[in-house]
């Protein structure tokens, strides 16, 4: 979509996501105003927290999540392959993974990396049930990635207790799994910043470098590898992939497997950073916010960067809204017409560019046609 080269191209990439956001803002204001609340102070309250140093620090940390999250569901996306289970690979990994790093204590940075690692592996296998349940037995990976997110979810439950992979905080009624250690742990990345003049009052994860290698590894293999090309074109037509000589169904499970890896990911910066064990109030959800972050950013690294720091802000920014006499439930709302808005203006542009596609390529044929005249007219 919107793959137009030149000036015009360029126009259409960022004229389209500039006007869907100025259409979703009017829409917002409205939505506010019905509510009976000020739109413009509304607004301007999110924008001033949301520009704190406490916020920015949530913010970014959010984000980060949210990131992995998009990209594991834009991995599928490429291949017309709709991966709802991302929610139950990331939690089933995040809680092997913990109980695991909580279990055995290694030397930094061994400890990290196992923890990593296992996630990434628990992630990917988890995914790969849906695609082989995909090329053997035809069944849809929408239906079985959900129940396999139920699964999951039952699966965590029944580990999740105090005879089994977990125990009681004393005190209190919650159940985690032991603390990862101190040298498993991955430290957060204010040493550095504030070598480069950059001092924020909270921990920002340490793995937003990993969410950033994450992002540039996935540019680099879907737009300059074989692998990537040949997964684009099995989305495309499973038929003219067979007539190129890829294999359309292990290309399933493999894009799959690979949506699953990444997911496993997700909620490692948390674990690692700032938990440091699975338990009751681990956050969930991700996966699924992670579908609307992949659709508003166009399936593409920076675009869901960007969309990934918007909905961080307006989650950061619901709180504060309450202040004001608006329902928190609003930023709900606002995210949904931000990605309704989005899909529409990009379909409408998408049928615009289209038919200037059609119009240029009927002008050049009919030119073709006129210059094929004269050469036979000047040949007789």
């Amino acid at each position: 979509m919107l793959r137009g080269l030149g000036p015009r191209g360029l126009g259409l990439k960022i004229g389209a996501p500039v006007l869907a956001l100025l259409i979703s803002l009017a829409i917002t204001m409205i939505l506010l105003r019905i509510t009976g609340a000020d739109p413009v102070s509304s607004i301007q309250s999110m924008v001033d927290y949301g520009t704190t140093e406490n916020s920015i620090v949530d913010i970014l940390n959010r984000a980060t999540r949210y990131y992995l999250s998009a990209v594991a569901v834009a991995i599928g996306f490429r291949m017309a392959l709709l991966n709802i289970g991302v929610d139950g690979q990331y939690r089933l990994a995040a809680f092997l993974a913990a109980a695991l790093g909580g279990a055995v204590a290694l030397p930094a940075p061994f400890g990290q990396l196992l923890v990593i690692v296992a996630a990434m592996v628990v992630g990917g296998l988890w995914a790969a049930i849906a695609g082989v349940l995909k090329v053997t037995r035809g069944v849809s990976e929408v239906l079985s990635t959900i129940m396999l997110n139920a699964i999951a979810t039952g699966l965590i439950a029944y580990l999740l207790n105090d005879k089994r992979l977990a125990e009681v905080r004393p005190g209190s009624n919650n159940v985690a799994t032991p603390q990862i250690p101190g040298s498993g742990r991955v430290g957060g990345l204010n040493g550095f910043l504030s070598s480069i003049g950059i001092d924020l009052p909270g921990d920002v994860y340490g793995l937003l470098p990993l969410a950033i290698i994450v992002g540039i590894v996935f540019w680099v293999v879907i737009n300059r590898t074989r692998f990537g090309f040949d997964l684009k074109i099995s989305g495309l037509s499973a038929s003219a992939a067979q007539a190129s000589g890829i294999n359309a169904r292990r290309m399933i499970v493999y894009t799959m497997v690979a949506s699953g890896v990444v997911a496993g990911l997700i909620g490692m910066p948390e674990l690692l950073g700032a938990s440091y064990e699975y338990s009751l109030n681990f956050p969930a959800g991700l996966g699924f916010t992670g579908i609307t972050v992949a659709l508003l950013g166009r399936n593409h690294p920076a675009g869901i960067a960007l969309a990934a720091l918007l909905f961080a802000f307006l989650d950061q920014t619901s709180d504060v809204l309450q202040e004001v006499d608006v329902p928190k439930e609003i930023v709900g709302v606002m995210q949904g017409v931000v990605v309704l808005t989005v899909v529409i203006v990009y379909e409408l542009v998408r049928r615009w560019e289209i038919r200037l596609q059609q119009r240029a390529v009927a002008a050049e044929l009919a030119t073709g046609h006129d210059l094929a005249r004269e050469a036979a007219g000047s040949a007789s």
